[in-house]
This record gives C-alpha cells, sequence and structure tokens, in this order.
C-alpha cells in the first residue's frame, strides 16, 4: 500500500505515506506511539500532531528515541520509514539504545536536550538542600527557615516552567522535611518553619487545582489559610482567601466564593494585593451573578490601582496580563463579547509567548470569537494544542477548551472538526488509577 500510495503521489514521504497505508490520522498515530511508551512502562513523550506533521515533511528530524518509538508504533524497521539513524536497531547493536525518558521528573522534550536549572533538572536540588538543612539542624534553626523562604520564592518563581504533577512532587516533599523540624523548633524558629509551611500548602492548593483535584486544593488552601492566620501572615491569608474564591467559582458555589474573596479584601494589604483579590477572586463572582454594574466598579477599582502599582513576580504575584485576563473573563461571563475580545487581546500582549498565562489569554480570546469566526477560534485553540504538551495543559485551560468545542459541536468539517478530534484524542491530567497523565 505504502508503494501504490507513493507511486500514485510522488510527494509523499515514507512516514507519512506509511500512516495513511495504516489508516491512520495524526492524532491517532500518536495515540499509538504513546501506547508504546506505556508497554515500556513509560510515561508517553510530547510528541504532538504538529510536530509530526513537521517530521513527515522533511521540516524538521526526530531524535532517536521518537525514531524507535515510532517505528515501533508503526511496525516498520526505521529505514522503511526514512527514519535511519546510527546504532538504531544496527547490526552491531545486541539490543535498542537505552531510553532516557524514562522517569516522570524529566520535563525536557527529545528535540531540546539542554535543561536549564529552572526546569525539572534543578528542582530535586532544591529539595535536597532543604534536607540537608534539617539533617544538620534537626531541631532546626534560623538557617533552615531562610532556607525554606529561599525554597518557597524558587518554586513561586518558576511555578509556570514546570507541569504542575511534577512541581507538586517537590513542593510535597520539601513540606514534609520541614515538618519534622517544626516539632522539635524553638517558639520562634517554630513560627517561622509553620510559615513557609503555609506558603507551600498553598502552592499545593493551587498545583492540586491545575490537576483538577478540587477536593485536594480546597484541604491544601485551608490549611494555608490557618497557618497564615496563626502565623500573623496578612499576605498568605489574603492569597489563599483569593485562591479558595477561584475554587469555590469553578464549583458555582458563588456565596463562598464571594465571602472568601470578602475575607481576604479585609486581610489584603493595599495596592498590587488589594487589586489581586479584586480581579481574581471577586470580579469572577460579581460577574457569573450577573451584577454587571458592581463588577464594573470592581474593575475601575482595581485598573486603578494597576496603573501605578509595581508588578509582584511569581505564583502569589499579580501582573498586568493576569488582571487583563480575569476582565475579559468577566465580560465573556456577562455576554460582552466585544469587549471581551479586545480585553484579551491586552492580555495575550502582555504574556510571554506560549506560557499558561498566553495559553489562557489565547483560549479565552477564542471563546470571545467562537460565535462571530468559529474557524478563527478553532485555529486558536488548535495552535495551543499543538504548541503546549498535554502535560502542561492546566485543569483551567482544558476548561476552555471544553467550553469552545462546546460552542463549535455544529461544526462537521475545518478547524472545527479537527480540534473536536483533537479534544477527543487529549489525556486526562489524572489516569483513573490515580497517576499522572
Amino acid at each position: 500500500m505504502v508503494t501504490t500510495l507513493r507511486t500514485a503521489l510522488p510527494e509523499l514521504t515514507a512516514l507519512e505515506a506509511w500512516r495513511l497505508a495504516l489508516g491512520w490520522s495524526r492524532p491517532q498515530a500518536i495515540r499509538e506511539v504513546a501506547a508504546v511508551y506505556r508497554t515500556d512502562g513509560l510515561l508517553p513523550a510530547g510528541l504532538t500532531p504538529a510536530m509530526l506533521c513537521r517530521y513527515e515533511h522533511g521540516q524538521e528530524e526526530p531524535g532517536d528515541e521518537y525514531r524507535l518509538m515510532i517505528s515501533r508504533a508503526y511496525g516498520a524497521r526505521p529505514d522503511q520509514l526514512a527514519l535511519e539513524t546510527r546504532c538504531l536497531w544496527c547490526s552491531t547493536c545486541a539490543s535498542p539504545p537505552p531510553l532516557h525518558y524514562g522517569q516522570h521528573q524529566r520535563e525536557e522534550t527529545i528535540t531540546d536536550r539542554k535543561a536549564p536549572m529552572t526546569t525539572a533538572s534543578g528542582l530535586p536540588a532544591i529539595r535536597e538542600s532543604v534536607q540537608w538543612a534539617v539533617l544538620d539542624a534537626p531541631e532546626g534553626s534560623p538557617a533552615v527557615v531562610t532556607l525554606a523562604e529561599a525554597a518557597v520564592e524558587h518554586y513561586a518563581l518558576n511555578y509556570s516552567k514546570h507541569p504542575p504533577a511534577v512541581l507538586l512532587e517537590e513542593v510535597r516533599g520539601t513540606r514534609n522535611l520541614l515538618s519534622t523540624a517544626v516539632a522539635a523548633a524553638d517558639r520562634e524558629t517554630a513560627q517561622g518553619l509553620r510559615r513557609q509551611v503555609g506558603w507551600l500548602s498553598a502552592l499545593l492548593g493551587n498545583l492540586a487545582y491545575h490537576l483538577d483535584d478540587r477536593a485536594g486544593a480546597r484541604t491544601h488552601l485551608t490549611l494555608a489559610g490557618a497557618l497564615g492566620e496563626s502565623t500573623q501572615e496578612p499576605a498568605l491569608t489574603a492569597w489563599t482567601s483569593g485562591a479558595l474564591a477561584m475554587v469555590a467559582t469553578a464549583r458555582k458555589d458563588w456565596n463562598h466564593a464571594r465571602r472568601h474573596a470578602e475575607y481576604g479584601l479585609q486581610h489584603a494589604p493595599e495596592g498590587l494585593r488589594r487589586a489581586q483579590l479584586l480581579g481574581w477572586a471577586l470580579l469572577p463572582t460579581l460577574a457569573a451573578l450577573k451584577r454587571a454594574p458592581e463588577a464594573d466598579d470592581v474593575v475601575s477599582e482595581s485598573d486603578e490601582i494597576m496603573r501605578s502599582a509595581t508588578e509582584m513576580p511569581g505564583r502569589f504575584g499579580y501582573d498586568r496580563a493576569e488582571h487583563r485576563l480575569h476582565v475579559a473573563e468577566a465580560h465573556l461571563t456577562l455576554e460582552r463579547y466585544d469587549r471581551a475580545a479586545d480585553v484579551a487581546h491586552e492580555s495575550l500582549a502582555a504574556a510571554p509567548a506560549h506560557t499558561p498565562g498566553w495559553v489562557a489569554a489565547t483560549l479565552v480570546l477564542a471563546l470571545a470569537e467562537a460565535r462571530d469566526a468559529p474557524d478563527q477560534a478553532a485555529g486558536r485553540a488548535l495552535e495551543v494544542l499543538d504548541l503546549i504538551p498535554p502535560a502542561r495543559l492546566r485543569a483551567t485551560a482544558r476548561t476552555r477548551l471544553t467550553r469552545l468545542g462546546c460552542l463549535l459541536t455544529t461544526t462537521t468539517a475545518g478547524p472545527g472538526a479537527e480540534l473536536a478530534e483533537r479534544l477527543r484524542a487529549l489525556p486526562a491530567p489524572i489516569r483513573t488509577d490515580g497517576t499522572a497523565a
């Protein structure tokens, strides 16, 4: 069949012809490659339809591991797929080379072997430093408190550079290490350690939420809020209340969402913290309750703060891109589609490309365009799926993709139909056995 296809269509490469001969779409081919990984007890790599398309058209060369796994999935030799590479099933090798993608902590793709310190290669080192500090001072010390603060800062500043499942394991491990020192520490040291345990619990709550574990998110955030109160850390109390409002909003529990938001505003320091609680926590609730005048007042007040405030980076911070995102979503909820699209464009322009903030702004813009420009909206979503590996898609992004798919269900061809197929093939963030997908 491959020979017949390539004779009739000489422009077909061997790799593309083989896939067509198998009767597979690109998403299906990717599922088959993923199945080979799972057969070997490995997590599937971040192969996407766009990457496979580039391989098929000769625009990019797959790495050795992808060559091996694609060949196995297709049931062909690498040379039949024009994927020959040295030492891959060659006669001088007794067995295929060992795979380096076997650990779930590894985050880098096969086409990018360099691992900066802020990616998964650097995460265990942070936890190990905390471990050594606790071993050196099992009863705790000011140095352990300082190191814990540095670890929290690292996790917060680099939050968006890690898949949530990877970062959750590291934050959890660090929190457990600190818990062993709290009981034996003197009062002042214990207070400092408990404060950092509170911030780590806040991170765990946010990570659980991004993994679609809302019950877990609520549990961690409730602990973080309690520790914020007992250690007299108003910034932690305020931020955690905003996060609890976010969780309540996700389950459409508007009364609790508003209560959490208002409680957070009572504790939030003036400036960006207040703008954050207004835009992130209170505004979505008011929009959902269709209280447009109150929502507009919140937008006006928070916009005024944002005009003069200095950006706070990291997971616990707030910047222009995030603020405009929440305003755009509020307009979308209030069915002000043109205004939502305009503000989403502002958020998109302020967000670094291919970050979670960029993904969120792109999908909100797509939702605003879905009714009047469905193909354009579907194209934006497809771009996200092409560029962002499934492990990096937060539950919030998946929810927006699902909403967009529902709006485009009447589309039977073109980008809308392709989006529907891609969403069906998208693996869940957590498998039925509880492991990260």
